[in-house]
């Protein structure tokens, strides 16, 4: 095949994969009007670091991490397509009000800058923290090991403003094989069993407990990552509505012990099935565990887990 056919072949595949990313994404259709607690970016509100407190949002609030631009400001990755199997830069900006890029970020847990990426069927999960040049660029490694259609979120708060989370699609070209995940409760990842207890609410706060234990017995020397002991993000199927949420709370402080219960207090905006990703530290390694929960039947507990409140 010649330069030519090549490139017509490549971009058709590109189109395949962004159509298919298209398609999952307006599945659903329109983020419900309910309110919901108002919170970072419009989801559960709470006390700055994404625990939810209570409270309300006007119906028109979307949740966070679908739409590049929302409140003035603007997620620009320098490009769009990656090779997937690869470990390649991958770089953006954040544009204020004024279309220039953003410089000035506060401290969130560590880090001026979380990005989660994520394949557009939920696949794939990574939560990395880039660093960021004097004029605004972002850059970090970033590996897609397979094709498809993912999406990166930039979750950040610029100085004097609010907490922000911003969604944009990458595609990493190749054949495109969709993964189905049926409804869990317990993760298994490297020789760690996470157990997810509590029910996921819409429209209000919901107290959930992440349970870790090891080759039977409990974890009781979580160590802290990224100043708590895990960090739940939440996203919504078809659409990949976004949800960031730290623990109840924190390292050092009396009365939060290091495991084996981990408590959040989380929120989402309408019944659905949605995709919860746990990252805890242990002996020195971030792993992450997965859970697939369905809110569409659920209602309020009368045994939701306890926890611990600011």
């Amino acid at each position: 095949m010649n330069a030519a056919g090549k490139l017509s072949a490549y971009g058709a595949v590109l189109a395949l994969v962004a159509g298919g990313a298209w398609a999952v994404g307006t599945a659903v259709g329109p983020v419900s009007a309910a309110p919901v607690p108002s919170s970072h970016d419009g989801m559960p509100s709470g006390d700055g670091h994404g625990n939810a407190h209570g409270g309300t949002v006007a119906e028109t609030d979307l949740p966070g991490g679908l739409a590049s631009s929302r409140g003035g400001y603007t997620f620009a990755p320098t490009a769009t397509t990656r090779n997937a199997g690869a470990t390649e830069p991958f770089s953006f900006r954040v544009l204020g009000p004024d279309g220039r890029a953003v410089t000035a970020f506060d401290v969130e847990h560590d880090k001026r800058m979380h990005l989660i990426v994520v394949r557009r069927d939920t696949a794939g999960f990574q939560h990395l923290h880039p660093e960021m040049a004097a004029d605004g660029t972002w850059s970090t490694p970033l590996d897609l090991p397979e094709a498809g259609s993912y999406r990166v979120f930039a979750d950040f708060t610029p100085t004097g403003g609010a907490g922000t989370t911003l969604g944009t699609d990458i595609a990493a070209a190749g054949e495109f094989e969709p993964r189905e995940f049926a409804p869990s409760r317990v993760a298994e990842v490297d020789g760690y069993q996470v157990r997810l207890d509590g029910e996921l609410v819409a429209g209000q706060s919901s107290p959930l407990r992440l349970t870790v234990s090891k080759d039977g017995a409990p974890v009781t020397d979580l160590q802290p990552y990224l100043s708590a002991y895990g960090h739940l993000v939440a996203l919504r199927s078809g659409d990949l509505a976004y949800l960031h949420v730290h623990p109840e709370g924190a390292p050092g402080d009396g009365r939060t012990a290091p495991g084996p219960q981990i408590d959040f207090v989380a929120a989402v905006p309408s019944a659905d099935t949605y995709r919860l990703f746990l990252d805890f530290q242990h002996d020195g390694v971030v792993r992450t565990a997965e859970f697939t929960v369905d809110t569409s039947g659920s209602a309020p507990a009368a045994d939701q887990p306890g926890h611990t409140g600011h």
